[in-house]
This record gives structure tokens, sequence and C-alpha cells, in this order.
């Protein structure tokens, strides 16, 4: 029975299971069993689902019960949904669920949930599973609005990468938001920042990295081999420095694997096209790793000492 009540995202609603002719006792046995675990007022997941889900996981279980207990008043929106949206989940606070209310309401806090208000024309939302949700290019604003330069930036990013917004239309929602809810200082320069053709986090923040050092990385530069095929692509290209710039992280390795492939097999793969890559335009490779973005200013050490010694040789 259990596997016959939850939905295909592992939840169920308290009235689901009063329609069922299931009660309050039976929810509360399911749950000393450990069979179910309480997610919010009314809303329950199945456990075993629920213990497996990264945290952007939950909070999307926890989006989709709210959603499913409101009505078409609101609209999912912020992070919650980014993250709907399939939007990567890096410095943003999951802890409650975001829904802008759009008769006017809001500005609030209750029982998990977020109301925002605020003007919302026809344009400013969109249907995604049946629910109301915020349009792209508001949602990328209102979502960067409320965090750090980086994190806005990597927000903004994805949604211009994906083609779900334009710089055009990012720069008029930030326009509004300003007029509204004035005092987002960041909101401007992480609009002016952005840059749709970083494909991750990881490429983001290593420009982002790279540009607070003084240098301007050109994301996603083509190399191709003399009779004009292309070669390959390496993430940021340091032209000044003749220097290209790939970011390296276990996410990107798997996007690479194809059908029998393993890990290891892929990063020979990798370096053979490193070293083809050299080969082909003369320029060094520079790889980082998540743990480099920590140390900024030893990532321009090592710009600095292949310039070197490119020059010495």
């Amino acid at each position: 029975m259990r596997y016959l009540l939850v939905d295909e995202y592992g939840l169920l609603l308290r009235r689901t299971a009063l329609t069922l002719g299931l009660d309050d006792n039976w929810l509360a046995r399911m749950l000393r069993l450990g069979v179910l675990v309480r997610i919010r007022h009314g809303a329950y997941a199945d456990a075993d689902v629920w213990q497996q889900l990264t945290p952007a996981g939950r909070h999307l279980l926890l989006s989709r019960a709210v959603m499913l207990q409101y009505d078409d008043r609101v609209a999912l929106s912020h992070a919650s949904a980014h993250v709907m949206r399939g939007g990567p989940d890096w410095g943003l606070d999951l802890e409650k669920v975001n829904v802008t209310n759009l008769f006017g309401r809001g500005d609030r806090v209750q029982a998990g949930i977020t109301h925002h208000r605020g003007t919302t024309r026809v344009s400013d939302v969109s249907r995604l599973n049946g629910h109301w949700v915020t349009a792209p290019g508001r949602t990328a604003v209102e979502t960067a609005a409320g965090l750090e330069l980086v994190a806005a930036v990597c927000v903004l990013d994805w949604t211009l990468h994906q083609g779900l917004t334009t710089r055009e239309e990012l720069e008029r929602y930030a326009t509004v938001w300003l007029r509204e809810w004035p005092g987002s200082i960041e909101l401007p320069v992480a609009v002016a920042r952005s840059d749709g053709r970083s494909e991750s986090v990881g490429e983001t923040r290593s420009r982002i990295a790279l540009e607070n050092l003084g240098f301007e990385p050109e994301p996603q530069w083509a190399v191709h081999h003399p009779s004009g095929r292309l070669a390959g692509r390496v993430d940021l290209l340091l032209r000044r420095q003749g220097v290209m710039v790939e970011f390296d992280g276990w996410v990107k390795y798997g996007r690479l694997l194809k059908p029998g492939q393993t890990i290891t097999d892929v990063i020979k793969a990798e370096r053979d096209r490193e070293v083809l890559l050299e080969e082909l335009t003369g320029l060094r490779m520079l790889r980082l790793v998540w743990a480099d973005l920590q140390q900024p200013a030893e990532i321009g050490s090592r710009v600095a000492r292949i310039v070197s010694h490119r020059r010495a040789s």
C-alpha cells in the first residue's frame, strides 16, 4: 500500500490519505514505523525517498507540496522557482519555499513559506507542472537580488545559458526590482557581469575569480585543426597571457561518460584532449578544481608562473 499512496515523487498529502479512507491515526502509525516522514503541515514523504534526497531535492519536494496545497492565487518564485526549473543550487538559501502572491498580499514568513508580493503582470508568470511559476527572467533577478555577487552571477549565467531569458530582459527586471525594492546594490553589478556562455557554476566561479584578479577571460573559446575542423572548446581563454583554462569537476566528468566508460577513461581522454589543444595553439592549459576557487590569489600566481615559463622557453 505504501507505494500505491505516494505520488511519483514520493509525496503524500493528508487530504489524499483522507480521500482514500485513511485517517490521522493511520498517518501517525506510519510516522512511528518510519514509513513516512512529515515534511510540512499536511504533507508527508516516503521515508526512503526523503532520506536519499539532496538538500535541493528536499526543497523541490517541499515546493511541490506547497503548490499542491495552495491554489492559483500564488506562483512559485525566487530560489524555489529557479531550482524547480533545474537551476544550480550553489549559494542558495533553501530553508523556506518561496511563493509570490498574485493578488497583492505577502511579505511574511509562515509555516516554512516565504510569501512575497509585488506587481505581477501576465508576462511575469508561466505554467509549469500545472502550477504558476514566475517567468525565468523575473525568477533569476529575484533570486539574484538576495545573494552575494558570485552566487547571483551563477544564477543569471545559468538562466542565460539555458536560453530562458536575455540580457535585455534581465536588465528590465532589475530596473523594476530596484524601483520596487531599493537597496540591492549588487544586483546591477551581477547583471552586468553575467555571461550566458558559461556552462556551469564551476565555469562561472572560475571566470569571476579571474576577472577579480584583473584578467579578461573569454568563455568557450574554440580551437580548430589546420583543416578548419573543430578540435575542441576550452572553458576560458586568457588571450593576453596565452593561457587556456579548464574547470574540472566530478559532475563534468560524469556528463562526459559514454556507455561502458569509467571516470578513469574520461580523465585520460581529457588529458589527451589537453595535449592536442596545447599542440594546436602553442598555449598552456591551466586546470582548476573546486578547492582552487577558495584560494583565488594562488590562481593568479599559477597564471604568472605559466606566463613566466612560456617567456623563458
